[in-house]
């Protein structure tokens, strides 16, 4: 495994994804799991363009379309360091609780990995959507 900077939310998500990949024999429905590329640093044309095509602000980073408990899938909001969760993210992650989704915010891949392995294999352990995972 590549050596990744942590430092980041990218380092943490490209972690995730490594993690993912070989855990699929285990949990197969993580060959879906899938990062909404909303956010980032773009030029002022391509974030013009973008907006256009319907890219939102505050979209969760993480989508895993898999049912579960009851839940239609899980989104999660992956945080590293300091950062803490937008008025829009809120706004996201509130809406699609209210639509049958889990949702949770995670600080670091690690986190999130946990998260994602009970939600698919242990998922009455998850208590109740709309957690943080992760935060000291």
């Amino acid at each position: 495994m590549r050596n990744f900077r942590l430092d980041d939310e990218s380092g943490h998500q490209e972690a995730l994804f490594i993690w993912a990949a070989y855990q699929q024999g285990r949990m197969p429905e993580l060959a879906y799991l899938h990062h909404v590329p909303n956010g980032g640093k773009r030029d002022k044309a391509t974030a013009t363009a973008l907006k256009r095509q319907g890219v939102k602000a505050g979209v969760p980073d993480i989508v895993l379309p898999a049912v579960r408990g009851g839940y239609h899938g899980m989104y999660i909001e992956l945080k590293a360091g300091r950062n803490t969760t937008t008025e829009n993210q809120k706004r996201w992650l509130a809406y699609l609780r209210k639509q049958g989704y889990f949702t949770a915010v995670c600080y670091g891949w690690e986190a999130a990995a946990e998260l994602i392995e009970t939600y698919l294999l242990n998922t009455e352990e998850l208590g109740k959507a709309g957690q943080i995972w992760g935060k000291e």
